[in-house]
């Protein structure tokens, strides 16, 4: 007896542990219901067949309930048919009584559409809510399964009722145990996978943020390296690889910083990483290399909780050479404005008077005597000078609205090139003209485009000696329409080229300052770009780019 019952529930339990078995991934889940209900079937076949029958009464005891319980409400309505048909099948060619046909008629009339009823119910259900389904079913079903019990006992014989209770009772144990067993594990099953499926779920998340944070560090315009505890180097980004010049992190990742200071010494400091790994918070600080300007941070690198030990050490460097510049040019213009109000100021107190001087000076000479003609005209010549160089502070200060018009930079260049020639012709130099024949029409003053090619060219032969070349080009390229003006004097050094500009430098002995600021301003005015190139000893390059209309 005690082996048959064994047996029975090894058998009623063996779906569940299939169950556990074969539903180990989170991609199974969808063939869950047809499992389930396939291996239930399956199990009540084999319970019904290996069902125990009390020879003193004939009533036959099986746990066969069990999986059409478990099966009909995990494997949905497709295996709750399949299972009812299967039951009522078997259990028809087994009854032999009138009494047998009319409770298993009350069977099928009650528990099995309460059993279809809840199965929509039990699969939105949580854990506890499925729990309480399948034990309200099983007590229904427990009834009727006890009034088939009590049919077959007799109650006149008192050691026969005794050992029919004791019988019940525990039927009725193992049933509810095998189907909340059951249940359990079927539930656990379902826990395991779903934690499987939202630790994968965290662990994608994870992957995911760590590779987007690690695209955004290796994106990011700011120079980024991460430091352990001990100072090795742990991670570079692609910045900080350009600007160190190296191909690959083989050559410094896993490294201590002390050991690369040959490498890392021009753009980081070294001894502010030390600093930090000594205990020190932070550290902001400004690096010059390579003509470059870098704000630089190094700061410490700490788990949550303010009282967190150092982890590491973060460096983030920002290139800040485009602020400075800017910085500079707002200085250069804060200048400008400084020599427009200073040349507005000035210009009616003195022009007024050199005006009056002047023409003093010339009814003087002409009643002097010829032998002095010469210290008038020199004086005058001087006074002139003068009224020019106030004539440059008017026009590098004046903020005003130039009047353009569509024309060519050849045409331009054709009027101007006489006086060109003939200031060369009294230096003694030469000058060559390359022009592109096809040159598109910009947007030009022509008088401020005159003015500046005038600098810009004496600028050219008073940079070179006797028997220079002085070659002025215009180049119709697909953006911009180009002059350049080439000379090949004595060049200018890096460190003058950054001034150039700047108001009332000059490389000049007897120079303002002002031509080369007053030849920015035009070319501003006119959405153009100046750049300058030289080279010691060999000469410079001045090129002018105008934007093309349809570019701008």
């Amino acid at each position: 007896m005690l082996k048959e019952t064994l047996l029975q529930l090894l058998i009623v339990l063996l779906p569940v542990f299939l169950v556990l078995v074969w539903y180990d991934r989170p991609e199974r889940s969808k063939y869950v219901p047809f499992f389930i209900g396939m291996s239930c079937a399956v199990t009540m076949l084999l319970c019904m067949h290996f069902s125990i029958v009390f020879p003193e009464s004939g009533l036959r005891y099986d746990l066969r309930h069990v999986p059409l319980i478990i099966g009909s409400l995990y494997g949905g309505f497709p295996a709750a048919v399949i299972l009812s048909i299967t039951y009522i099948a078997v259990r028809l060619a087994q009854m032999r009584e009138p009494f047998e046909f009319i409770l298993f008629a009350a069977f099928l009339a009650v528990v099995l559409p309460l059993i279809f009823s809840r199965i929509r119910s039990f699969g939105r259900g949580n854990r506890s809510k499925r729990l309480r389904i399948t034990y309200w079913i099983s007590c229904f079903v427990l009834v009727f399964m006890l009034i088939s019990v009590s049919s077959h006992i007799d109650f006149t014989d008192g050691s026969s009722l005794s050992s029919a209770v004791v019988k019940i009772f525990v039927f009725g144990s193992i049933f509810f145990f095998s189907t909340a067993a059951g249940v359990h594990f079927i539930e656990l099953g379902f826990d395991r996978v779903q934690l499987q499926t939202q630790l994968k779920d965290v662990s994608q998340q994870y992957r995911q943020e760590t590779r987007r944070l690690q695209q955004f560090i290796d994106s990011t315009p700011l120079a980024v390296l991460f430091f352990d505890d001990r100072g090795t180097i742990t991670h570079a980004n692609d910045y900080i690889r350009d600007m160190l010049k190296i191909e690959g992190t083989e050559e410094f990742i896993g490294k201590r910083f002390s050991d690369l200071r040959h490498l890392l010494g021009g753009q980081i400091n070294i001894d502010s990483i030390e600093r930090v790994l000594n205990g020190e918070d932070r550290i902001s600080e400004m690096i010059q290399s390579e003509g470059k300007v870098y704000f630089a941070e190094t700061r410490s690198v700490k788990g949550p909780g303010r009282q967190s030990a150092s982890n590491g050490v973060l460096f983030i460097g920002h290139d800040v050479s485009e602020l400075q510049r800017l910085k500079e040019e707002v200085d250069r213009m804060e200048r400008l404005s400084l020599v427009g109000q200073m040349a507005a100021s000035i210009t009616h107190e003195i022009r007024n008077p050199m005006a009056v001087i002047r023409g003093f000076l010339q009814l003087l000479g002409e009643r002097s005597p010829s032998e002095q003609q010469t210290y008038f005209r020199i004086v005058m010549e001087e006074l002139d000078r003068a009224n020019g160089i106030i004539n440059d502070f008017l026009s590098l200060a004046q903020n005003r609205i130039v009047q353009k018009e569509y024309g060519s930079l050849n045409e331009i260049l054709q009027e101007v090139l006489p006086l060109i020639w003939a200031d060369a012709n009294m230096r003694g130099q030469i000058v060559e003209l390359r022009m592109c024949e096809q040159v598109e029409k910009l947007e030009l003053n022509s008088k401020e485009i005159k003015q500046l090619i005038l600098n810009l060219a004496r600028n050219g032969m008073e940079a070179m000696d006797d028997k220079g070349l002085l070659r002025i080009e215009t180049l119709d390229l697909a953006d911009t329409v180009q002059l350049r003006i080439i000379d090949n004097g004595v060049g200018i050094p890096e460190e003058k080229r950054e001034r150039l500009f700047e108001p009332f430098f000059t490389t000049k002995t007897n120079g303002t300052g002002l031509g080369l600021s007053l030849c920015l301003s035009i070319i501003e005015r006119h959405n153009g770009k100046i750049q300058v190139e030289s080279l010691v000893g060999e000469g410079t390059t001045i090129i002018v780019s105008f934007c093309k209309p349809e570019k701008a």
